[in-house]
């Protein structure tokens, strides 16, 4: 198999959905047999300062020319232009989501990422994107030509607890601390439907602190404090128990590029409460979600009363979100879309 490279910035076990994205893609592609060199890069991108920009670049230069290098999107979005157009490497982007579609970004920041990626995604040789949501707007905002953009969805383990949804019901809510992933708007919903029986456990690394801070004085505050749990990093085992006694799964996400969290919830049988934003509805089929406005804590409560109201309605939903786990691909899918990514590249560059 062709040798590789793949670089990350910091520790590839950090829990987030982008990190286990590009772990299980590393992984797999080592058991297709590629000889993948893996790069950690410093852990400071997309906000790297000039001495990790520095030393970020001198790592990537050194790659052997005839190695393909995957560029994680938190680097491919924010490095130097300069610097990689200096790297000799054939340059394959990993993009989960464009880097200016964050959240919480001033106007200048927000300009300076779109320009800088625009330029580094015409320098790459290919990209890859977890989802049809995040190629449409490579090609409309980034001007990236449609040849050049592949899909390698994420994957997902088939194995899980079996169900044991428990009373009264779990309100299971999986995501980065962070504002993009919208548990503040959960949190103020939950506060508007203290009529209902359920709890709620919200499950997430702190990737903010200050937010997460924040989201704690938020449960503090709330009238139904008692039923919310901050739950914060959490065990694989303890989450894998949570998505089996939980009855439905909800994430009041303002954007997402993909979201595994979706397909951990489907293959859980997890009926979902979301938004109707980026890659959320075509990630989600129909029949297994409802989806409300982004920023509308009222419309969020609403959708949360009718699935815990309406039993019918949420025996559905699960039945279609189990049908609809069982289709989901695995990572080793994922793998091989990009193995004939790195193949295609390797052959151009010889």
């Amino acid at each position: 198999m062709i040798p590789s490279a793949f670089a990350i910035p910091g520790d590839i076990d950090t829990l987030t959905g982008g990190y286990l994205y590009e772990k299980r893609l590393l992984s797999g592609l080592r058991d297709l047999g590629h000889d993948m060199q893996h790069l950690e890069l410093p852990a400071s991108f997309p906000d790297a300062g000039p001495d990790d920009m520095a030393h970020a670049i001198c790592m990537l230069q050194a790659i052997d020319p005839d190695r393909p290098l995957i560029l994680d999107g938190l680097v491919s979005g924010s490095i130097d232009p300069g610097g990689l157009a200096a790297v000799r490497a054939p340059v394959i982007a990993m993009v989960h989501h464009p880097l200016a579609e964050e959240s919480g970004l001033s106007d200048k920041r927000r300009a300076q990422l779109l320009q800088t990626e625009r330029e580094n995604l015409r320098l790459s040789r290919h990209v890859l994107v977890p989802s049809p949501h995040t190629r449409r707007i490579l090609i409309d905002r980034y001007d990236v030509p449609p040849s050049k953009i592949t899909v390698a969805r994420p994957g997902i383990d088939k194995t899980r607890l079996p169900r044991a949804p428990v009373s009264p019901p779990l309100i299971l809510s999986v995501g980065i601390l962070h504002p993009r992933k919208g548990h503040d708007v959960l949190i103020a919903a939950l506060g508007q439907i203290a009529h209902l029986d359920w709890q709620a456990v919200i499950v997430g690394n702190p990737w903010d602190r200050a937010h997460a801070s924040a989201l704690q004085d938020m449960v503090q505050a709330s009238p139904v404090a008692a039923r919310i749990q901050l739950a914060g990093r959490v065990g694989e085992h303890r989450l894998q128990d949570l998505y089996a006694r939980a009855s439905v799964f909800a994430l009041a996400t303002r954007y997402e590029g993909y979201g595994i969290v979706f397909d951990e919830a489907l293959l859980n049988g997890l009926p979902v409460v979301s938004c109707d934003t980026g890659a959320v509805p075509e990630t989600l089929p129909p029949g297994t979600r409802l989806l409300t406005p982004t920023d509308d804590p009222a419309a969020f409560a609403a959708a949360l009363d009718r699935i815990l109201s309406d039993q019918p309605l949420r025996e559905r939903l699960t039945h279609a979100a189990e049908s609809a786990g069982q289709t989901l691909p695995g990572w080793q899918d994922t793998a091989a879309t990009a193995s004939q990514i790195i193949a295609a590249v390797a052959s151009r560059g010889r």
